[in-house]
């Protein structure tokens, strides 16, 4: 399974309204094939800065995704809300509740 962290930074005025679009497409994008659900995180002390944090089957899965029609229209609402760069990463949970996963090295 695939992680992908996205980091927002809005502009601090705009923040309201991201937070109210995302409450209307948020479903549709945790609910996408082989997504396997989504979080949202406001930081505390900036609250203009988000994270998303969704687990995919694979990249393949988050590529049909970032390739959707969803994807463009979502991402073509929220980009002039930004406030700086976005960031993203795609991770795979190497140890998780005191188990390493079967890929780790030091299994």
């Amino acid at each position: 399974m695939l992680t992908r962290i996205v980091k927002l930074t809005f502009q601090e005025e705009k923040i309201d309204d991201f937070l109210a679009y995302f409450n209307t497409i948020n479903t549709r994008v945790s609910t996408f094939e082989n997504c396997y659900g989504m979080r949202l995180m406001q930081d505390m002390y900036h609250p203009y800065i988000v994270f998303t944090y969704s687990n995919w089957k694979d990249e393949s899965a988050l590529n049909r995704y970032r390739d959707s029609e969803l994807f463009r229209g979502v991402w073509s609402t929220i980009k002039p809300w930004f406030g700086g760069k976005p960031e993203a990463w795609s991770v795979e949970t190497q140890f998780e509740d005191g188990t390493f996963s079967p890929n780790h090295p030091e299994n």
